[in-house]
C-alpha cells in the first residue's frame, strides 16, 4: 500500500517513512500542500499522513482540495491540541489526529488501525474485469461468475485487500487457515496454484516472490 507523507520538516518524514517501511507500506513524501495535491493526482495514494502548519498550501486546505479529487482516508500530524482544530479536521473528514511530538510506532499502529477498519468496511474489490463482491460473497470475470472454494475465495480477498504487497506463507497461513493450523506451507502453494487456473487470464496477477511467498501485484487504472 502506498501512504503519503507530507510534512515541510524533512526530519519527520524521513522518521515516519523509516517506520512505516518497516511495515512494507510504499512512502511517497511531499514537503507542503501543493506538492500533496500534485501526488495525489499522480499516484494511487491508499492513505494521507499531513501536518497542518505548511508553507504555500497549509493541511487544511491540501485536505479540502484533495477529497475533490479522492476519499482517501488522512491522518493528521499538529503542533497544535486545542480542541477547534481536532473538530475542523474531522469535519473536513479526517480520520484520526495526532499531536506533535509523536512515537513514531504509534503513529505506526494509527496506520494500521485506520486501514484496517477501511478495509473491514470494503465490500467490493475490483481490478479491471476482475470483481469480488464480499456482500453476494461471489467472483466475477467479464461478468461471469466463477467458481472458488471457500479458502481460495479467503484467499483472493486477502490478497485484494493487501495488493501489491509482499505476503510470506507463515503470514498467509496465519491469515487465512488461523494461527493453530496444524499444515505445512505447501497447503499455501497448493491453493495458490488453483486460485490461479480459476482466475484465468488474471492468473498472473498472482506473482511469486522467490523465498518468500506471494504478492497480487497490479495498478489502478484510471
Amino acid at each position: 500500500m502506498k501512504i503519503l507523507v507530507c510534512d515541510d520538516e524533512e526530519l519527520i518524514r524521513k522518521v515516519i517513512k523509516e517506520y512505516l517501511e518497516l511495515e512494507s507500506f510504499i512512502i511517497i513524501e511531499a514537503t507542503d500542500g501543493n506538492d500533496a495535491l500534485t501526488k495525489v493526482k499522480n499516484n494511487d495514494i491508499d492513505l494521507i499522513i499531513m501536518d497542518i502548519m505548511m508553507p504555500k498550501m497549509d493541511g487544511y486546505q491540501a485536505i479540502r482540495e484533495i477529497k475533490k479529487i479522492k476519499d482517501i482516508p488522512v491522518i493528521m500530524l499538529s503542533a497544535r491540541d486545542e480542541e477547534y482544530d481536532k473538530l475542523y479536521g474531522f469535519d473536513l473528514g479526517i480520520d484520526d489526529y495526532v499531536t506533535k511530538p509523536f512515537s513514531p510506532k504509534e503513529l505506526t499502529a494509527r496506520v494500521k488501525a485506520v486501514l484496517k477498519r477501511l478495509q473491514n468496511d470494503q465490500t467490493i474489490y475490483k481490478f479491471q474485469d476482475l470483481v469480488l463482491d464480499d456482500l453476494a460473497h461471489e467472483v466475477k470475470i467479464d461478468d461471469k461468475l466463477i467458481t472458488l472454494t471457500p479458502k481460495e475465495y479467503e484467499l483472493l480477498k486477502y490478497f485484494m485487500q493487501n495488493k501489491n504487497i509482499a505476503l510470506s506463507r507463515d503470514t498467509i497461513l496465519a491469515n487465512i487457515w488461523g494461527f493453530d493450523f496444524y499444515g505445512d506451507e505447501r497447503t499455501v502453494d497448493t491453493h495458490v496454484k488453483t486460485l490461479r487456473n480459476n482466475l484465468g487470464k488474471y492468473r498472473n496477477l498472482i506473482k511469486t516472490v522467490r523465498g518468500m511467498g506471494y504478492k497480487f501485484e497490479y495498478k489502478e487504472q484510471d
